[in-house]
């Protein structure tokens, strides 16, 4: 689904005011370390204006946001959150910016297409989105195990290959993925488009996640930074919103986040 609203020319301008103001303020708190996650101070050194950027697990849009405001109108972002609760939030807050260019796919994706089942935990009796996983394929909850309770939601999945074809993309720069440990089976819906394509990729890769679908986060690595033909950087925060894209050769007990380049 496309947000729009409004005379196209006065709904351009308006979203693209707004989307610079939340940029700066999203920006800002990620560099005082608070729950924005520092990456997004670098996500300028690889996506600029016209650019196609991908927002897999986009949960309530704090990448989809910062990403709109770096393409601008003249380019695109699509953002998929398969959780009800999370998309609905995900929805209000692009349409509160005016973001026509953001487009907003309420699925999975995956190795292959179908129907599957996410678990979101409860804390308190209310929905923790950022834990929500696929359980096709899981060997287990993970570290989900330290919630008392879940519930089951019925998802649609896509692979990658399949929506790009299907939104007649002719280039992808970045795709971010937060996926709780399933990228290895995002890969996988994703061979047409990293051969093609050789986007950018911002994954979270924790090995707590990716050990419940059986698979290390050494091994998911050396994946990408070897038959796939990545570098693999880390975020190295400055002062006052600065910082720089690190090389590194493997999996660093400190970070979460890693920048993959063709």
């Amino acid at each position: 689904m496309s947000i729009a609203g409004g005379p196209p020319t006065e709904r351009t301008a308006r979203g693209t005011r707004r989307s610079r103001v939340v940029r700066i303020a999203l920006s800002a708190a990620a560099s005082r370390g608070s729950v924005v996650e520092k990456e997004i101070l670098g996500l300028a050194d690889v996506v600029g204006p016209g650019d196609v950027c991908l927002d897999v697990g986009a949960e309530f849009g704090l990448y989809t946001h910062v990403l709109a405001d770096l393409v601008g109108p003249d380019g695109a972002v699509h953002a998929f959150e398969p959780q009800h609760g999370a998309h609905r939030a995900l929805e209000l807050g692009v349409r509160a910016a005016g973001l026509s260019w953001v487009s907003l796919h309420r699925i999975a994706l995956g190795a292959t297409p179908g129907t599957a089942h996410l678990s979101v935990p409860r804390r308190r009796g209310l929905p923790v989105h950022g834990r929500a996983y696929l359980t096709a394929g899981a060997q287990d909850a993970g570290p989900n195990r330290e919630f008392a309770g879940h519930r089951l939601e019925s998802v649609a999945v896509e692979t990658l290959d399949s929506i790009v074809a299907d939104l007649g993309i002719e280039r992808v720069t970045l795709v971010k993925a937060d996926v709780e440990g399933a990228e290895g089976a995002l890969l996988d819906g994703a061979a047409g488009l990293l051969a093609a394509h050789r986007p950018h990729l911002l994954l979270e890769i924790e090995d707590r996640h990716t050990r419940k679908y059986g698979v290390g986060a050494d091994e998911l690595f050396a994946r990408l930074t070897g038959a796939l033909g990545y570098r693999a950087y880390t975020w190295s925060a400055g002062r006052r919103m600065s910082g720089a894209w690190r090389p590194v050769a493997g999996i660093v007990d400190t970070e979460r986040n890693y920048l993959f380049t063709p």
